[in-house]
């Protein structure tokens, strides 16, 4: 994925433990000529304050060191939660199986015994750099399983659930339903089978983009015309909420997008905005063009707002920051992934003003040309 912290050469940062300081400088002008930032250290006890500290994402650890040998140091940095992933290759003089055994039983990943060559120390941490990188890569992966697995069960259990009740209140001749009754039935109904229905399109345009099945063919788009094609599909829900849309765009504004994403961005931002905003609320899209031909779209509300937390955790897939709609509308979150990869996608840039009970602004850019 774009957007995951991916280590590299130029961005991993090395922890070097040794007590003797030729080794330390060796080892570190080798490391930092291949990019690495490198922290050497001359003790245990210090460099377990310096991996809390700073969080290396790994560590050479010499065994023959005062007051505390390597394999000690290890050990602390395995039971510590925040610590016990980063890999740890000692290096050493010891050469006797006994001690290399001992190394890995401490929790070491790999072993070099010194004299060490410069080729050797280079391959073994870029290789365990690259391993903890798909490791990383893997659990992601994984939360991100895990996510749609609960929306799945959760979010369509619910509207589900509401459709058979009803179908099952309509086909039982016990209940004496009156016109009324019936056409508000029929209303719920449909409610429930949209909001089916826009959970199960985001989730295939998600899982369509994580395979890279996504036909991307960018265009040059009037502007106007492909907000107003969105606005045919949500207005009847602004209507029910008696919300307000204002369309704040300047006649033959273009933009260079492809239409299908730049649809799915701004139907679902406007979906948001009507679905935390309070009945007789308001709704705005507007768009100016700025330096270098870049068009700054922005969708803005006056609902409910979202606190400091949530703001950070908006565009993870991993956290748990869904809530209903401000009439109980269901939520998954999916959709701002989506439009946040699409935007990506398009050479943009989106992002997020809030406060909460004062409303929301998302805002991103879509070049204007080629």
């Amino acid at each position: 994925m774009e957007n995951e912290n991916v280590l590299s050469n130029n961005t991993s940062n090395v922890l070097i433990v040794d007590d003797i300081s030729d080794n330390l400088k060796v080892l570190g002008n080798i490391l930092k000529n291949e990019g690495y930032k490198v922290r050497p250290v001359p003790n245990g006890a210090l460099a377990l304050q310096v991996a809390n500290k700073e969080t290396p994402d790994i560590i050479l650890l010499d065994i023959m060191m005062p007051d505390m040998d390597g394999y000690e140091v290890c050990r602390q940095l395995k039971q510590n939660p925040i610590l016990s992933d980063i890999p740890v290759i000692f290096i050493s003089a010891l050469n006797d199986t006994n001690d290399i055994v001992k190394a890995f039983t401490s929790g070491g990943v790999d072993y070099i015994t010194k004299p060490f060559q410069a080729e050797e120390v280079k391959a073994r941490v870029a290789t365990h750099l690259k391993i903890r990188q798909q490791k990383q890569k893997l659990q992601q992966l994984n939360a991100e399983k895990v996510k749609f697995f609960s929306i799945i069960a959760h979010d369509l259990r619910g509207p589900l659930g509401g459709l058979m009740m009803l179908a099952d209140m309509m086909e039982d001749e016990s209940y004496q339903l009156t016109p009324d009754q019936k056409v508000e039935l029929t209303k719920n109904l449909s409610h429930s089978a949209r909001n089916i229905y826009k959970l199960l399109e985001n989730l295939l345009e998600w899982s369509q983009m994580q395979q890279g099945h996504t036909v991307f063919n960018p265009q040059l788009l009037d502007l106007n015309f492909v907000v107003n094609e969105c606005l045919k599909i949500i207005t009847e829900t602004a209507k029910n909420k008696t919300i307000k849309i204002e369309v704040n765009i300047p006649p033959k504004m273009e933009v260079f997008a492809d239409m299908n994403m730049l649809q799915i961005i701004i139907r679902n931002l406007v979906s948001n905005a009507i679905k935390f905003t309070p009945k007789g609320g308001d709704v705005s899209i507007s768009a100016n063009i700025g330096v270098d031909k870049i068009v700054e779209i922005a969708v803005k509300d006056n609902g409910i707002g979202m606190s400091y937390e949530m703001l950070d955790n908006l565009f993870r897939l991993d956290a748990k920051h869904s809530r209903p709609g401000t009439e109980g509308e269901p939520s998954t979150g999916l959709g701002l992934l989506l439009c946040k990869e699409f935007v990506e996608k398009n050479n943009g840039k989106l992002w997020v003003v809030s406060e909460e009970k004062k409303g929301s602004a998302f805002c991103f850019t879509i070049p204007a040309i080629n």
